[in-house]
């Protein structure tokens, strides 16, 4: 292992426009925290050059989420003085938003602002740290969203904190710049006495960069330096797909790890660094695994809609199912090629995901493209009304990962091998990603559909496959064929559990038979006329009460019996009469698990998909 040790806060490099700022277009803030144990900041931030009547906002929205989250709700005391230090009052047309006006050219907003939530999205402050996303703590203006940035932290006494952040460093240790605003609200910030574990990685062209992990949490030495180890297996394998590190505008890729028993579990990606969250360091390299995949593909390789970031409004995509579902996909399987899960386990989570769509009712409604546009209801997002997602919608990670499953596959088996996803990751770099944008946090070549119609082209030199494949299983709403797919690879798709009768996926109420969740469309339950709410009674006559009862009833019968059943909904007691299917779902075991034999070709195949991409790599399994 390469990495190190480092006692030092994490150091970002310098860009000329960060040593030469103006000072008389420079948005200033400074965010102090006089009483951590009561879980507030203290902001101020300076707004010159200000024309006509200012407005300040909070965010509605943060980079890589795409629902409104209403950061507005946890600040409090707000004041607004001129140049002069002359008290101003705002007014508020709106509950996001502090107009200012009868000012001399320049505006300091002062206020507190509340967080006791530590994942990716929100403010979490208490003793130990101050774990920021920007977007939650930040005020920003109207007209000032080009601005150059220049932010200054001022930790507790005595609390032996240091910065970990990917905003550029300056000759004050505790101040950083950011060239806009895109890019200051990308760029999480953790204020603590984390560990840090450090390691150096080389591009093709000889440039260096250093990806560092900062990590706080309930860990010793050596479970840290574990994670640390971890992370640079990852890492190398990840950027075997792309064939380059991107070009790190700070010099450096940071992992902003929390693993505290009281944070949330989450991920989330950005330009130059990923907050990692949950309760233990333990079993934490899958999310990172992700995480890391998207400094490629979202960071850069990004879809229209999320170019540039709207703070305002949700954000909406046609391209989520690639956003996301492709980095699920291929954070699974850069997880099982660095060794951290056998080739089984990868392959149950690739079942997994396209057991949910291939029989997923979700289906029936929506196209990954529509899945998509389905974000801002359900990105972490809250609503007080029941909705009916659960049968209608399908997680774009999950539809996402399925279509990169098979479009891997079926590159595989028309080229023999010779192109994979791999290759279609890289055009899509090539085109969008890699050219960059005019600044650092701007992405000058967003994609559409229609380039990504054009990539898959290229790389098949197909473009009737690349068109057909679109058309199919993106915009349209066609399972693919992954029975004849995986068999090329060693594998069987057989019944999760042949001959079994099966009434749907009934999900029940703790020691009852009142059925807690929606009845998927297409099921021999929603056939019946069964719902959400409903006790079922009897079956064929028998009373039930328990969950085993009403599975014991189900197990005895055969795929196209029928059985009646008694139960109660709203309107009071009914009957109805239920036909068993064989239950749908299917997994995908290796040949020489079932009895058979593993050909040579097919040996090929495996290895050239789940094995190690790094050339020296020796197979770890």
């Amino acid at each position: 292992m390469r990495f190190i040790v480092v006692a030092a806060a994490v150091a970002t490099s310098v860009t000329l426009w960060a040593r030469a700022l103006p000072a008389d277009s420079v948005v200033v803030y400074q965010v102090s925290f006089p009483a951590p144990e009561h879980r507030f900041a203290q902001v101020s931030v300076t707004f010159p050059e200000v024309s006509g009547t200012l407005q300040a906002r909070m965010s509605r929205s943060s980079p890589g989420r795409y629902a409104v989250h209403e950061f507005a709700k946890n600040v409090y005391d707000v004041h607004a003085a001129d140049g002069r230090g002359r008290e101003l009052q705002p007014t508020r047309p709106n509950p996001y938003q502090w107009d200012v006006a009868g000012h001399d050219g320049r505006v300091t907003m002062t206020y507190k602002v509340y967080g006791d939530h530590v994942d990716g999205t929100y403010l979490g402050i208490d003793t130990t740290h101050a774990h920021m996303n920007l977007p939650a703590t930040l005020m920003w203006a109207r007209g000032f969203e080009e601005r150059p940035v220049r932010i200054t932290f001022a930790p507790p006494a005595g609390l032996n904190w240091k910065p970990a952040t990917q905003l550029f460093t300056t000759d004050e240790p505790w101040t950083f710049t950011a060239p806009n605003l895109q890019y200051l609200f990308d760029s999480p910030t953790e204020l603590s006495a984390y560990a840090l574990r450090q390691f150096n990685v080389t591009n093709p062209d000889g440039k260096r960069f250093v990806i560092r992990a900062a990590v706080h949490a309930d860990a010793d030495a050596r479970q840290i330096d574990q994670y640390a180890g971890g992370l640079e297996k990852i890492v190398n394998e990840a950027m075997a797909v792309f064939g380059e590190f991107p070009q790190y505008d700070t010099g450096t890729y940071t992992f902003l790890a929390d693993y505290l028993p009281w944070d949330d579990g989450d991920g989330m990606e950005h330009r130059n660094s990923t907050v990692v969250t949950g309760t233990s360091i333990e079993h934490a390299l899958g999310t990172a695994s992700h995480e890391f995949f998207h400094c490629w593909n979202v960071e850069r390789i990004r879809p229209q809609g999320l170019e540039p970031f709207n703070f305002e409004e949700a954000n909406l995509t046609d391209s989520l199912w690639l956003a996301e579902g492709f980095t699920q996909y291929y954070g699974e399987l850069i997880f099982g090629r660095a060794g951290f899960a056998d080739r089984q386990r990868t392959i149950d989570g690739f079942a997994q995901s396209a057991n949910a769509v291939v029989n997923g009712s979700g289906r029936q409604f929506r196209s990954a493209v529509e899945m998509s546009h389905m974000a801002p209801f359900v990105d972490a997002a809250r609503a007080v009304d029941r909705t009916n997602f659960r049968t209608t919608f399908i997680s774009y990670y999950t539809y996402g990962a399925a279509v990169a499953l098979g479009l891997d596959l079926s590159l595989r088996d028309q080229s023999n091998g010779k192109v994979t996803l791999d290759d279609f990751m890289r055009a899509m770099w090539k085109a969008h990603g890699q050219p960059g944008g005019p600044q650092p946090g701007l992405v000058g070549r967003p994609y559409s559909l229609r380039d990504i119609r054009d990539r898959l082209a290229e790389v098949t030199g197909d473009r009737v496959f690349a068109e057909d494949f679109v058309t199919r299983y993106i915009v349209g709403r066609e399972a693919i064929d992954y029975g004849r797919l995986i068999q090329r690879a060693g594998f069987v798709m057989k019944p999760r559990r042949p001959g079994a009768a099966w009434a749907g996926d009934l999900s029940l109420q703790q020691q009852s038979t009142t059925i807690a969740n929606l009845v998927a469309p297409g099921t021999p339950a929603y056939d019946a006329g069964l719902e959400q709410d409903d006790e079922i009674t009897a079956v064929d006559g028998k009373r039930v009460s328990t969950p085993q009862q009403l599975q014991d009833a189900i197990r005895t019968r055969r795929p196209g019996d029928r059985i009646s059943i008694a139960f109660t909904r709203r309107s009071g007691p009914a009957t109805a009469t239920l036909r068993l299917k064989e239950d749908p779902s299917f997994t995908f075991e290796a040949v020489e698990r079932g009895g058979g034999t593993l050909g040579s070709d097919q040996r090929t195949f495996r290895e050239a998909w789940l094995g190690s991409q790094i050339k020296s790599a020796v197979p770890r399994f």
